[in-house]
């Protein structure tokens, strides 16, 4: 078994997070989960990390979850070690949502249960063809909604389709995905990591701040409470961003015909 269960690879302004578990599918275990929750929780204080890279070695993305790689608990009843489980998981999507570095997901092979929801969790996303995605928890006794997917799927792909699935456990092709609008495009495998990384490069060109308000903006209006306070909120933010050094320094570079230095100040 591989000793690091995630691995991050830096490249500049941009890191690759490999969920590192091919020989269990890169079920979520409890190391897994721990490694993945410190690391998106940290990002709020690393700015200089502005895109992160999401994606998994081996033949599946995540097969959901690790039964047996979870230590137990002597003293705690089951509903108490599940709740503990549960929340750990939980806590993971809700920091990839709350970071201010934009998520592009690179996902081939099952992504299954909290697996699926790390899909659902991020930014933007890239398929393999053989990608297959299901929220798998109804096939087991429990409801069909976990891990955040009752709040992202209707968001992402409409109450219909995301009814049909969160209802009956199927899974999702990559066909479907893209048809929908749950993914952006289907890459080839081997062109998966290029295809992501060559979108972060592009969010690279923007302004820092920019960049981490568009994501906050995002995130905030999706359940705005009126067209209203949506529009006041992107006005707040332009007029915030138009007193900024950067975009003094972006005027200056078009008309100088040069790339922006970014200050983020």
């Amino acid at each position: 078994m591989s000793e690091q269960p995630i691995t991050i690879e830096a490249r500049g302004g941009i890191e690759v997070v490999s969920l590192n578990r091919p020989d269990r599918l890169n079920t979520m275990n409890e190391p897994l989960i721990a490694a993945l929750l410190d690391y998106f929780t940290g990002l709020r204080d690393r700015q200089s990390v502005r895109v992160v890279v999401l994606r998994a070695e081996g033949r599946a993305f995540c097969a959901g979850l690790d039964l047996t790689g979870w230590a137990p608990d002597p003293d705690a009843g089951p509903i108490r070690q599940s709740w503990r489980t549960q929340r750990m998981i939980a806590a993971v999507m809700q920091a990839m949502r709350k970071c201010p570095q934009p998520v592009i997901v690179a996902a081939q092979g099952p992504a299954c249960g909290g697996g699926f929801s790390l899909l659902l969790a991020s930014d933007v996303r890239y398929g393999a063809p053989d990608l297959r995605m299901n929220a798998a928890y109804i096939k087991i006794g429990l409801g069909g909604c976990d891990m955040g997917a009752s709040y992202f799927l209707p968001r992402l792909v409409g109450s219909s389709v995301a009814s049909e699935y969160l209802l009956t456990g199927k899974f999702m092709s990559a066909e479907k995905a893209l048809a929908c609008g749950l993914i952006s495009e289907i890459v080839p495998h081997d062109a998966l990591l290029d295809k992501a990384l060559a979108l972060a490069e592009e969010m690279l060109l923007t302004s820092p701040m920019g960049l981490r308000l568009t994501k906050d903006a995002l995130n905030l209006n999706i359940d705005a409470a009126s067209m209203e306070h949506a529009f006041a909120l992107e006005d707040r933010q332009q007029v915030m961003l138009g007193q900024a050094g950067d975009f003094a320094e972006a005027k200056a570079a078009f008309f100088e015909k040069r790339p922006p230095n970014w200050q983020d100040r």
